[in-house]
């Protein structure tokens, strides 16, 4: 039987296996910041990376990795180029845990009102992608950056259920 990694193994009902790269928040008012804030969105980009590997993991379609045994690659990558936007560098990650997918994200926070949580998930064989998804949210807190990821998750299982690959949106 020859299929796409995410078709098999989603169609034989086994988890797809999936690494989580840790998103990185990308702050267009950044130079307004003071240190407690930059603690508190580090505190979140933290947080919303957790919490986007603990839904994936509950959702029962996937299989998420422990990034531990890539962190050296993952800090050699680091060093010369941002992780975010290196497809290539996400997918080195991949073919060293051994997963199927490799899913980057990011949170652009335009102002403390308008903040948005994107998803990018890629086969790490083909580099096809897979999934890409942003998900708006309002209001800078705990609560609307959980709920956020919560929402993204929800779309990439119905998105897996379906057998369809996910496309740009906004919800």
């Amino acid at each position: 039987m020859i299929c796409v990694a995410f078709a098999c193994s989603q169609a034989l009902g086994a988890p797809t296996s999936i690494a989580v790269m840790d998103c990185v928040l990308i702050d267009d008012n950044a130079a307004y910041n003071d240190a407690e804030i930059n603690r508190i969105q580090q505190a979140r980009i933290e947080m919303v990376s957790n919490a986007l590997r603990e839904q994936l993991r509950n959702s029962r379609r996937y299989h998420v990795a422990d990034n531990a045994p890539a962190a050296d690659l993952i800090a050699r990558l680091g060093v010369s180029r941002d992780l975010n936007t290196c497809a290539d560098c996400a997918r080195q990650v991949g073919r060293k845990l051994s997963v199927e997918q490799v899913g980057r994200c990011w949170v652009q926070k335009v102002s403390n009102l308008i903040l948005n949580i994107n998803l990018h998930v890629e086969d790490v064989a083909s580099g096809a992608t897979v999934f890409q998804r942003s998900v708006d949210i309002r209001g800078n807190t705990d609560l609307s950056w959980r709920r956020g990821a919560m929402a993204l998750v929800g779309l990439i299982a119905d998105s897996a259920a379906a057998g369809s690959e996910g496309t740009d949106a906004s919800q």
